[in-house]
């Protein structure tokens, strides 16, 4: 009776520990942390939670009680105002609210709107409202909220009303030829349907007629309502609210006009009345000057419209028209560019703006039938036309820089068709800003990837520019007042300072290198980079490997900061806390990331004054920090391992809390364990990988591996993965969960010969691995996406060791790939392989041997193993066609393939259903496969077009 008794007991506390593996189900209810902010005073944490698809929180927790947190649902985009008493935010309709309102295809003037929240810390109490547009905050200033509401449905002409097709084009399930048309038009035309893609935009049109917007006293409650409002904009401080207005619906005689809002004396004044369109508000910081564009004197139909630039100034009666196209010190043939953005400089002594060249008004009697439709490419184009393309809308808003300098009262141009990109420096009052110009160099992009740049001083109050570099390779940093220009040669491998009269070696002293000492690509090793500059010039500190430099630009002296450590090969790197930082600040907080790339741990150090002040020593955990308080030591920072989600912790005066404690689910489930392999390669080289094991690992069982790859991931070790539908690469958690070991090698490249490389290195630490009974050879799988998808097929040329292959968006024909182009940008594919990642470093003529060595279509009779490949009809970095190639070739051979072609989707996949479809499909493959599962029809037996969108060939066959 005894040994009954405890068997019965003992099996059922068995089954009761049994966790279950992931499926497919877990994916929308997985949370995340998303927005993460602090108060100025410390005093108050806000951060939201997140759940993959549903309904999420925003949570306000107070510092001084841990335990006390309050829980808004489905709150986001919060703001904490300055003085830290409130804290401000959007409220998202219920997500089934939204998705039945989709369902029925209800309008979008019905669909379920946002509302405004409002909470004053430390009370319980939400103030709501409902219809919500948008919301502004002054960025420094307090005690004030501007919330614009929607306009009414039942006020809008249907005119002014967005089509059901505007909302739902894209979610539309249509033919993949019906796509490569669309991605046609997408890239000759720009983001607009084909129908109004001649015409001009409308102003002044009932679309632009306006709503209420409603302005909120914090501390007392009370509101002011304005009505016919387009746009509104706070100054930096809060003490002025720029107001637009629209014509009203029901008054004939109403103009459409700009005014101001005294927040202090509670005066409105109407500062312009009358005009077509206002644009780019810009204020002073203290809200004495506001400038902004407008287009006055032209009817809403005109062919031709040019816009003045306009200033307003405390005590004035109204704006003044500054400058237009007739101003004194404009040059012929441009104008205000209503495309560019405005500002000041921050003493308000400088207004900066754009110019454009005027363009030529439409032919109106052009047919437009009648006209031929076609691109001209010419050899001697600076841009490829794919590339004029795909830039075209931006191109036709292009402007340069351009200064009114007040002191002056006059016309400063800075930047031209020759001089197109001007940094100013010194937040606009610089004396000199930076000029940085390839024109007459851009041809070589197509091959190299980059161009040669020259770079100029430009004096900011007379425009006279003075060259400090010609044909630049490298990067260009300005000191934050402008006194010294940084630049970073890549071929000399050495950063220079130009000091107002010359260009001086200050880093040649350094006898680490400052650049990327494990470059595998056929090209210059790019720096590790420039941590930022010293509070007045006095200092820039750059990057080693491992640790930072404190350099003096006058006199070239460096020293290490010693905040990392080369021997120990522990890096340290700065974590800019404040995203207002201009400068390293004396006697500021500096924060440290700290990494340990033998054992992958990390850490963080805080200094002030030179000492630490607070550390987190490195450990066998990822740590991020976020943000600090302004005016406390306090600051947010998040913890997470491979085993554990990454939680909010926040430390403040000396003591670390915990605030979040996300998917308390995730112990219901296997989930598993990631460690550091280490083996050496076929030519002897160390590497190191990450092996995944399933939670409930048994190393007298034997189980089937995965190998995913991608360069270098190994520094990921202690990552959380959440199992989501992964928009390409291998759902790692899931996999495992199910019972998988999932290995992720580390590789390294030499010139020449990509996939031999990857061979090298994958297959070798496969072999590594096999050396323990826990691995089953007889069932290893590969899977990689985009440059892995590239590796996979090479490797299933080169081995047939593995029993199924998985490839995202491969490349197998470099041959014509070489020559092709990236539609996601226009750019031609041939800088990758000659200095990129496929890292041939020759042309197609010059080494035609390598290239075809590493591509895998001309090896495809050696291939045994079943390949499912995912190329994409819209890929806009790998052309669809290289999967067809793929395809069509193995199906010549009668090799077994499978071609996933998600319409209308990217290089990697956007749309969440196709997300979710390719997990159940990766892993019904795999286990077919690699565990003797019964196989889905669309492998077994494929879906014809006939069945398209009726049936997904998801069901396993009988």
């Amino acid at each position: 009776m005894k040994r009954i008794f405890s068997l019965f007991l003992f099996f059922p506390l068995t089954l009761f520990a049994q966790k279950k593996p992931l499926d497919h189900s877990v994916y929308d209810g997985w949370q995340s942390i998303g927005e993460r902010l602090i108060s100025n005073d410390g005093k108050w944490v806000v951060y939201t939670v997140t759940p993959q698809e549903g309904d999420a929180d925003l949570f306000i927790q107070s510092t001084d009680n841990v335990q006390s947190k309050k829980r808004v649902p489905r709150g986001y985009s919060a703001v904490i105002t300055e003085d830290s008493r409130f804290v401000v935010f959007r409220i998202k309709p219920l997500y089934k609210e939204t998705r039945d309102a989709r369902i029925k295809k209800k309008k979008p003037e019905d669909m379920p709107k946002d509302s405004i929240g409002i909470v004053e810390l430390g009370k319980d109490a939400v103030v709501k409202a409902a219809k919500l547009k948008s919301y502004k905050t002054p960025e420094k200033g307090y005690g004030w909220v501007a919330y614009h509401k929607e306009r009414d449905a039942a006020t809008m002409k249907p005119s002014a009303l967005p089509t059901q097709k505007t909302v739902d084009s894209l979610r539309l399930k249509i033919d993949s030829l019906t796509q490569l048309v669309v991605q046609l038009k997408n890239i000759k035309g720009g983001n607009k349907d084909a129908a109004d893609a001649d015409e001009d935009p409308a102003t002044g049109s009932s679309a632009d007629a306006g709503s209420d917007l409603l302005l909120r006293n914090l501390a007392t409650g009370k509101e002011r309502t304005f009505k016919n409002v387009s746009e509104y904009a706070f100054n930096k401080y809060g003490q002025k609210l720029v107001i637009e207005f629209t014509k009203a619906p029901k008054d004939s005689n109403s103009k459409a006009g700009v005014a101001l809002f005294d927040l202090k004396t509670q005066r409105l004044d109407t500062i312009l009345k009358g005009g077509n369109d206002f644009r780019s508000y810009a204020f002073t910081d203290d809200g004495s000057k506001l400038a902004f564009v407008a287009e006055r004197d032209t009817n809403t139909k005109a062919l031709q419209k040019f816009y003045g630039l306009y200033l307003y100034r405390s005590g004035n009666d109204s704006a003044i028209l500054l400058l237009d196209k007739k101003s004194t010190g404009m040059n012929t043939g441009l104008t205000v560019s209503e495309n560019s953005t405005i500002s000041f400089s921050k003493s308000g002594n400088r207004l900066l703006f754009g110019v454009a060249p005027i363009q030529a008004a439409k032919d109106t009697s052009l047919v437009d039938f009648e006209l031929a439709k076609l691109d001209i490419w010419n050899y001697k184009d600076d841009y490829l036309q794919s590339q004029q393309l795909f830039n075209l809308q931006n191109d036709l808003k292009k402007s340069y820089l351009t200064a009114y300098d007040f002191a002056q009262n006059k016309i400063i141009p800075l930047g031209s068709v020759g001089l197109p990109t001007i940094i100013p420096t010194n937040e606009g009052d610089g004396d000199f800003f930076v000029a940085v110009t390839d024109t007459g160099r851009r041809v070589q992009g197509q091959w190299e990837g980059l161009t040669l740049k020259d770079v100029y001083a430009i004096n900011a109050k007379t425009g006279e520019r003075k060259l400090v570099k010609k044909n630049l390779r490298g990067f260009v940093y300005p000191s934050s007042t402008g006194k010294y220009i940084l630049l970073y040669d890549s071929k000399a491998k050495n950063y220079f300072a130009w000091d107002g009269t010359a260009l001086k070696n200050i880093t040649s002293k350094i006898t680490v290198p400052l650049y990327n000492e494990e470059n595998d690509v056929p090209d210059y090793p790019n720096p590790y980079g420039v941590m930022g500059w010293h509070e007045g010039d006095s200092a820039v500190y750059v990057y080693d490997r491992y640790d930072v430099w404190k350099i003096d630009p006058a006199t070239a002296t460096a020293k290490a900061m010693n905040t990392g450590d080369r021997k120990k090969e522990i890096v340290a790197r700065y974590v800019r806390t404040n995203p207002d930082e201009r400068f390293i600040a004396t006697n500021s907080y500096l924060f440290f990331d700290l990494f340990n790339r033998k054992t992958k741990q990390s850490g963080f150090v805080e200094y002030k004054d030179g000492r630490v002040v607070h550390a987190k020593p490195i450990a066998p955990a990822d740590y991020i920090v976020y943000k600090k308080a302004k005016d406390a030591d306090a600051f947010l920072y998040s913890k997470e391992t491979y085993g554990n989600s990454p939680d909010v912790y926040v430390y403040r005066s000396g003591t670390d809390w915990k605030l979040s404690d996300i998917n308390s689910q995730q112990s219901h489930y296997n989930w598993g364990t990631a460690e550091l392999v280490h083996w050496k390669t076929f030519d002897g080289k160390n590497s190191e990988g990450i092996l995944y094991k399933p939670e409930d690992f048994d190393p007298k069982k034997k189980y089937p591996m995965i190998t995913y790859f991608y360069e270098k991931l190994s520094d990921g070790l202690y990552q959380y993965m959440p199992p989501a539908p992964t928009a390409s690469r291998l759902n790692i958690p899931f996999f495992v969960s199910r019972g998988y070991l999932v290995f992720a090698p580390d590789i390294s490249y030499t010139k020449g010969q990509p996939g031999k490389d990857a061979y090298n290195y994958i297959v070798s630490g496969v072999q590594s691995l096999l050396k323990n009974p826990w691995v089953d050879g007889k069932n290893l799988g590969l899977q990689g996406q985009s440059w892995g998808g590239y590796q996979v097929a090479y490797l299933i040329t080169a081995t047939n060791m593995f029993k199924a292959a998985w490839a995202g968006a491969p490349v197998v024909n470099m041959t014509s790939a070489y020559g092709g182009i990236r539609w996601e940008s226009g750019n031609n594919r041939q800088f990758q392989y000659e200095k990129g990642q496929s890292r041939i470093g020759s042309t197609l003529w010059d080494r035609p041997d390598l290239y075809i060595a590493s591509s895998p279509l001309f090896h495809l009779p050696k291939v045994k193993t079943p390949v499912v490949i995912m190329n994409n009809d819209a890929d806009g970095a790998v052309p669809w066609y290289q999967g067809i190639e793929f395809f069509t070739a193995m199906r010549r051979l009668g090799k077994p393939i499978w071609l996933l072609n998600y319409n209308g989707e990217a290089h990697n996949l956007v749309e969440r259903r196709n997300r979710k479809d390719i997990q159940i499909r990766e892993q019904q493959f795999f286990d077919w496969q690699l565990k003797g599962a019964k196989p889905a029809k669309w492998l077994a037996e494929g879906v014809p077009a006939v069945k398209k969108g009726k049936d997904w060939g998801l069901n396993l066959v009988d």
